[in-house]
């Protein structure tokens, strides 16, 4: 791709081009045009204190930069995604930028952040290695037609946008419009394997902030819970009861942040046993177990991803029950192992001793031969048990295998833990009163200094308090 055409992938706001051609538009008369882009009150040019994000971002920036010293780094906040013709998803900024900017769910479509090389001889000291900007299109004043006649960026059709100054002044960062970025030969984009996985590898330790953040998102998805709960007699109620549950969450989703962190998972009966169900169109019914997987993204972007296993009448039944607490006792026996220096693919390895015991111990596994080391059990819980979380509800999935799976763990690490049983209602190999039975726990884990923390703990989990939960908020 040559620099120019290049320069105009960077620039574009939009994926697709909007077509307005068969839509009506707006009078073009110099007369209207006069009329239309006088009598306004002045914009609003206030500049905002520099936000709580700013700092630690300046310092990701700085780590970032020690490993590509020399290189000029460009990365892409990306265009809006088309959704169909002229509509578009709501826009949300790619992770590295959001987490190298500190700019959340107010992100500007198209922004490039951009680190210049600093040359040795320009003596700024030894610390400093590039110099940042940060591009976007510069908002429209009221004497510009873009601001009425253009649907993508006109304030007249999305709302007040930011200045320059104002982003300056709120990130910290020298700002630029974005007609005056440049891309060139050298840079080191996203679409670079080993920038991509360096701007991953940065996040496998959360940093104070980071850390806030992620207990506010659980925090605002508890609430979510039990907002749930309380519903649940409106979605027994429908023919697509599942939908009531994920209206309800994705609801405080938007009221106490950007949206859901990931497509909602509310599971009752016999769909709880297909690990990714969003159709959620099925059936809530007393006597079912509901699998409620979701968690809430803040406006900073950092998100929750919590599951919780829900007897629908309030009440487990004998054998759910056994399944539940089969599950959390994996889920705890994970938990317990959680400190700084244990390998990241030991805590998976703890909860399956529990999975392979008690599928065992009900008689569900093939007779076991001296010679055989095949993971029957794993027929019943096919996923990994753990996986990092932050921006992205799979954070870190670039970095390297060593660093991750085999990696060490360190304080200020945040991932789930999240073992589960799902017995197919088809599946011959289980007893019948097991078969459409599936359960999943999950919390969000900080590792500390001297152990873990479960930033989810306030959601209840034994089965007797979970039992309480659904009888006090269903009424």
């Amino acid at each position: 791709m040559s620099d120019t055409s290049t320069t105009q992938a960077k620039q574009a706001t939009h994926e697709a081009e909007i077509d307005n051609s068969n839509r009506s538009t707006t009078p073009q008369s110099d007369k209207f045009l006069d009329y239309i882009m006088s009598g306004w009150a002045p914009s609003d040019d206030t500049l905002p204190t520099v936000r709580e994000s700013a700092a630690y971002a300046a310092g990701r920036r700085a780590r970032l930069g020690a490993q590509f010293v020399g290189k000029r780094l460009v990365i892409a906040a990306g265009a809006m995604k088309q959704r169909s013709n002229d509509t578009f998803y709501q826009y949300r900024a790619h992770s590295a930028f959001s987490h190298l900017t500190g700019w959340g769910s107010d992100s500007e479509p198209g922004a490039v952040l951009v680190m210049d090389p600093i040359a040795a001889d320009e003596g700024r000291g030894s610390a400093e290695t590039h110099e940042t900007t940060l591009y976007f299109r510069e908002r429209a004043g009221r004497d510009s037609e873009e601001f009425f006649a253009n649907p993508e960026i006109g304030e007249f059709w999305i709302g007040a946008r930011p200045s320059l100054e104002q982003v300056a002044a709120d990130l910290g960062l020298r700002t630029a419009n974005l007609d005056q970025f440049e891309a060139g030969d050298a840079d080191v984009t996203l679409e670079h394997e080993e920038f991509a996985r360096a701007t991953s590898e940065l996040r496998l330790v959360k940093d104070a902030y980071e850390l806030a953040e992620m207990q506010a998102a659980v925090d605002a998805t508890a609430r979510g819970f039990d907002d749930v709960l309380a519903s649940l007699d409106r979605a027994i109620a429908e023919r697509r009861g599942e939908r009531v549950v994920e209206g309800v969450f994705n609801m405080r989703a938007r009221l106490d942040g950007n949206t859901v962190g990931y497509e909602t998972i509310a599971a009752s009966g016999a769909h709880a046993c297909t690990l990714h169900w969003i159709e959620n169109d099925g059936e809530v019914r007393d006597g079912d177990l509901m699998l409620l997987d979701a968690g809430v993204e803040l406006d900073s972007l950092y998100t929750a991803d919590i599951t919780r296993t829900l007897p629908i009448s309030g009440t487990f039944s004998p054998a759910q029950r056994r399944v539940y607490e089969a599950v959390l006792e994996a889920a705890d026996a994970a938990r317990a192992i959680v400190r700084p220096g244990i390998r990241f693919g030991d805590v998976h390895d703890e909860a399956m001793k529990v999975i392979e015991r008690k599928t065992r111990e009900w008689g569900l596994l093939p007779a076991a031969e001296a010679d055989d080391t095949t993971a029957y059990y794993r027929r019943y819980m096919v996923h990994g048990t753990s996986h990092h979380l932050g921006l992205d509800v799979h954070d870190c999935a670039q970095a390297r295998r060593e660093l991750y799976l085999d990696g060490k763990l360190e304080a200020g690490m945040v991932f789930t833990i999240e073992p589960g049983l799902y017995f197919q209602p088809d599946d011959l190999t289980v007893p019948e009163e097991y078969r459409g039975i599936g359960v999943r726990i999950e919390d969000d884990i900080v590792v500390t200094e001297d152990g873990c923390v479960n930033l989810s703990a306030g959601i209840p989990r034994e089965a007797d308090a979970v039992e309480a939960w659904v009888r006090k908020l269903r009424g």
